[in-house]
């Protein structure tokens, strides 16, 4: 390796000075001796000079992200006004739609992307002050659309608008976020879950809205499909805490470009939905390489070879519903629950109860071999999770430092490196975490307090958690653990400056432990899915809010925990278990008109058999002469 050019010019009034040159051996640990130091000054200069040089080119963006041309040329936004925002979840409104969509997968449906996804046109705040990322006092408006941004409108998809997301989306909790805490659509003052807060919070709405919940028309408008971001669970625990599905893909298969994120090696996009047909539907438009993220593998599909995810979904949902109907009850799916995830850190006994009976009851129902499987590491996967990507975390999500593999940042960015006094003196009482990742990165930086073999021992530990999962899923299709440890918590007072290192400390500790069942499996690169499974007390024991199960699958076999979430009972009666009566009935009637609900089809008529819980009567209705017959009144029993 060589230097392309000495530059042998004058360089008296570069910055690299002999006392620089002197300070960079000592940090290396040696002197120079000074005969040497003109030699050294010329080599270091020479790069100093190449790497201005290059600064100063003109700034490529590549062509593949140039903003989809939309109906209305100019993109409009706003932001909602707070009468029509109650859960604080919307970021900033829009009603984008493609002018010349490719397909009509998304056709009238209304969509909205977590706020770190770049939408062209649209301001980008991550959850900070706009100063933290812009060299002005205004949030920058995006110049490209995300590849998942732009496949969602080429599907036909209107983009509502961006959702409100956690400080630089490092808290599984809603209460950082610069414009303030995201309310649980379920019960008001309590978590939504972050860091994907906003998208979780506008689902759940709308799945809180369809089960039959009542008083909730001054909340907003909702949506059906989102889009969140994962790291360590930022998808999964608010779809857990909001009581909605979400998928956090396998490592690779949604690109990430265009999308703010924390560390390569842990960042995942992925869908959040009502049902889990949607959630096939979002994965199947936006899954594929995309030629630039260095996430991606081998491994990744390209766009043409893509798994029509939802397609299949339907396909497998009618000859499963119609081996129901016939009586077979082959062995469909071997199910394994790892016995460790229900007795991590901080975990709530009622919701390892409420998901471990689930499981068992659901699974079993439909045939499925259910077991106990041990995999003793699976308590040590959070930790190597940090020891993994700690170190190098804070200079890429908030100094934009980029990455050792080639990458294309976000260019309308300009990100704060080092943090500063005012980052510290606004987010060590808001969001700590900030600030405790920094010091961290300095920390385990510090090759007088960890050697660099370190790094390389965490990384070694984290495939071997991968080897050990994808060991348990040669004996299992899927493995099963409680998503978070408890029902949504309340939200916290925050404090504004009194007592501030008794507030940090609070802060910290309302978080910690919380991802303890997702952030291994975003090491690992498992896909893995929140499905709502029930119901649990909140740890202020006031009021009962949704509990999530996680299903997490063999790498890129995204398709085994579609399945496996689809054959299972709760979609027609979970809703049932704690609230009242007519809103049980109205969700079980709301159940069965959701597509793909086991839809059989015989001969040249479209029959339709709605498959529901033994608690569900169904009563049909015969027609003559016509040649579709849909099954659609029905009767809940108690």
């Amino acid at each position: 390796m060589s230097l392309a050019a000495l530059v042998d010019t004058d360089q008296s009034e570069s910055p690299v000075t002999v006392e620089r040159l002197r300070s960079l051996a000592r940090r290396n640990g040696f002197t120079i001796p000074p005969q040497h130091e003109a030699s050294w000054l010329l080599g270091l200069r020479s790069s100093y000079f190449i790497a201005t040089y290059v600064s100063s080119l003109p700034v490529y963006i590549d062509p593949s992200l140039a903003p989809v041309p939309t109906k209305d040329q100019i993109r409009v936004y706003g932001r909602p006004d707070p009468q029509s925002n109650a859960l604080n979840a919307w970021c900033h409104t829009t009603s984008l739609q493609a002018r010349e969509p490719m397909s009509d997968l998304l056709k009238d449906r209304g969509v909205v992307a977590k706020d770190t996804i770049a939408v062209a046109g649209v301001p980008q705040t991550l959850g900070t002050l706009p100063q933290f990322i812009s060299r002005s006092k205004e949030y920058p408006c995006s110049t490209i659309d995300a590849p998942v941004v732009q496949r969602l409108l080429l599907a036909g998809a209107t983009l509502k608008g961006t959702s409100t997301c956690e400080n630089y989306s490092l808290s599984p909790m809603s209460y950082t976020s610069a414009f303030g805490p995201v309310h649980n659509p379920w019960q008001h003052g309590y978590n939504s879950g972050g860091s994907s807060s906003g998208s979780a919070a506008l689902v759940g709405l709308s799945m809180a809205r369809l089960s039959g919940q009542e008083g909730l028309e001054h909340l907003g408008p909702a949506v059906d499909l989102a889009l969140g971001g994962d790291q360590a669970g930022s998808i999964r625990l608010p779809a857990s805490f909001c009581g909605i599905y979400g998928l956090k893909p396998s490592f690779g298969l949604i690109p990430y470009t265009g999308i703010a994120g924390l560390s390569a090696m842990i960042d995942h996009v992925g869908p959040l939905a009502t049902t889990i047909e949607d959630i096939a539907l979002l994965l199947s438009v936006t899954a594929g390489y995309d030629g630039i993220d260095p996430r991606m593998s081998p491994e990744s599909p390209l766009r043409d070879n893509v798994v029509s995810y939802h397609d299949e979904l339907v396909k497998f949902t009618r000859n499963f519903s119609l081996e129901q109907h016939r009586g077979l009850h082959r062995p469909i799916l071997r199910v394994g629950l790892i016995s460790e995830s229900f007795t991590v850190f901080g975990m709530s006994q009622e919701v390892a109860s409420v998901v471990h009976c689930s499981a068992t009851k659901y699974f079993s129902a439909v045939g499925a071999q259910v077991s106990t499987i041990s995999i003793p590491l699976h308590l040590d996967g959070p930790a190597i999770w940090t020891a993994a990507v700690r170190n190098q975390m804070a200079s890429s999500a908030f100094g934009g430092r980029a990455g050792e593999m080639l990458t294309h940042d976000l260019p309308h960015l300009a990100p704060r490196w080092p943090l500063g006094q005012e980052v510290y003196d606004h987010l060590s009482t808001h969001n700590p975490a900030v600030i405790l990742t920094a010091l961290g990165e300095s920390l385990l930086t510090d090759c007088d307090m960890l050697p660099l073999s370190a790094q390389r021992t965490a990384h070694r530990q984290a495939l071997q958690l991968r080897a050990v999962y994808d060991k348990a899923l040669e004996e299992v299709d899927v493995l099963i653990t409680p998503t978070g440890l408890t029902a949504a918590p309340p939200l916290p007072k925050l404090d504004n400056g009194h007592e501030a290192s008794s507030s940090i400390e609070n802060l910290l500790r309302l978080s910690a432990g919380s991802t303890n069942n997702t952030s291994p499996f975003n090491i690992t690169g498992h896909p893995a899915l929140n499905v709502p499974c029930g119901w649990a007390t909140t740890p202020d024991g006031l009021h009962k809010l949704p509990v999530g199960m996680q299903i997490i699958g063999k790498r890129f076999g995204d398709f085994e925990v579609l399945k496996a979430a689809k054959i299972s009972s709760w979609e027609e009666d979970s809703w049932d278990l704690g609230l009242d009566e007519g809103a049980a009935t109205r969700a079980s009637a709301r159940k069965l008109q959701t597509p793909g609900m086991a839809l059989l089809k015989r001969n040249e008529h479209a029959m339709y058999l709605f498959e529901v819980s033994s608690s569900l009567a169904l009563f049909t209705h015969r027609w003559s002469n016509i040649k579709a017959l849909k099954v659609f009144s029905v009767v809940h029993l108690r």
